[in-house]
């Protein structure tokens, strides 16, 4: 079995799981939960990736929990957090978890040193010690405490809001900690939405994020048939909340590329991702595009917009047989397609 670099750290490490109640948390993308069955007394994930939570749910010796906040009881009486690329979603995730199961609990953290996990520490100052054990493949690997009362857990505290102004329409945008474009407007998305032509019909938002596009096209076209998908627990969060607090309304769906879309749609729309992590990851957006034909309607239109240097019109072509460049920046492009 092949394990990540910090997965490879904590398995140095396993005393500090022997007969505990560990639930795993954070920037996990392979199957070393399974791993820790072996030495620990039960094992649970929490996950805000909906692929990862479905991999996992798989395997009946671990329950798997799926969301942008841990609701469900869990007994557990250790953690041990993957460090994400994103300080903030870090601070996000302790501060909802040890709310939940409060002092006493343990706590491991492990990352890759570029990933910003040496601020592990100052980090966890405000709940007790944490202390660095462990240091490999340039990974560091903490084990801690929290030893002090936790404040009450808000999530309505967490989102940040900002304004825009795009395509004709004025809009507040919330954020959750690790949401693409968090706090900030994409280049890239202003491109696509100054670019869109009228919509009609069934239409979906693909890898929506925040719901900056989905948003837009909404309320310049009121009567479209919304649909906004997303990986992330935190990004449908963050866009139900934009699309509330600009009193619009649209379906949202947790998904893997098309795991829980249905369609057929008349319109594919996307800022597609192309980051997973720390990593530069293609796999998304490329089947997102290979199976297009299967869920546009005749005459249906696939439109995204896409970093210049991003080889996607081949990819377009060979599964639309067409592949337009509508609109460029020295970043940019828009490509379009129709079935």
């Amino acid at each position: 079995m092949s394990y990540t670099a910090a997965s490879q750290v904590v398995a140095r490490q396993l005393e500090f799981f022997e007969n505990r109640k560990v639930l795993v948390v954070g920037e996990l993308s392979d199957s070393f939960p399974l791993e820790l069955t072996q030495v620990a007394q039960s094992v649970a994930v929490f996950t805000t990736n909906y692929g990862y939570y479905r991999s996992m749910s798989r395997h009946s010796q671990i329950q798997s929990y799926f969301g942008a906040e841990l609701v469900d009881d869990a007994d557990i009486d250790m953690i041990l957090l993957y460090w994400p690329k994103a300080k903030a979603e870090a601070e996000y995730l302790l501060a909802m978890l040890l709310a939940k199961f409060g002092p006493q609990t343990e706590i491991c953290v492990v990352g890759e040193n570029r990933s910003g996990v040496r601020s592990a520490e100052k980090l966890f100052k405000p709940y007790g010690p944490l202390t660095k054990y462990d240091s490999a493949r340039r990974c560091s690997f903490y084990w801690g405490r929290c030893d002090n009362a936790v404040p009450a857990f808000e999530l309505s505290s967490w989102f940040r809001s900002y304004p825009i102004k795009v395509a004709g329409t004025e809009l507040t945008i919330r954020s959750l900690p690790g949401v693409f474009s968090h706090g900030e407007f994409d280049k890239g998305s202003e491109l696509l939405l100054d670019t869109l032509p009228a919509l009609n019909g069934k239409v979906l938002d693909f890898g929506c994020g925040a719901g900056v596009i989905g948003a837009v096209m909404k309320t310049n076209n009121p009567d479209i048939d919304l649909e906004l998908s997303d990986i992330s627990a935190l990004a449908i969060e963050s866009a139900r909340e934009t699309f509330r607090i600009n009193n619009l309304d649209a379906k949202f769906v947790a998904t893997d590329v098309y795991a829980a879309l249905e369609g057929p749609y008349d319109y594919l729309i996307s800022n597609p991702p192309f980051h997973a992590g720390l990593k530069t990851f293609y796999a998304a957006t490329e089947d997102f595009i290979a199976q297009a034909p299967g869920y546009l309607r005749p005459e249906g239109q696939l439109i995204i917009v896409a970093n210049s240097f991003l080889r996607y019109p081949p990819l377009i072509e060979a599964s639309l047989g067409n592949c337009d460049t509508v609109a460029s920046t020295n970043k940019f492009n828009i490509y379009a397609a129709k079935k």
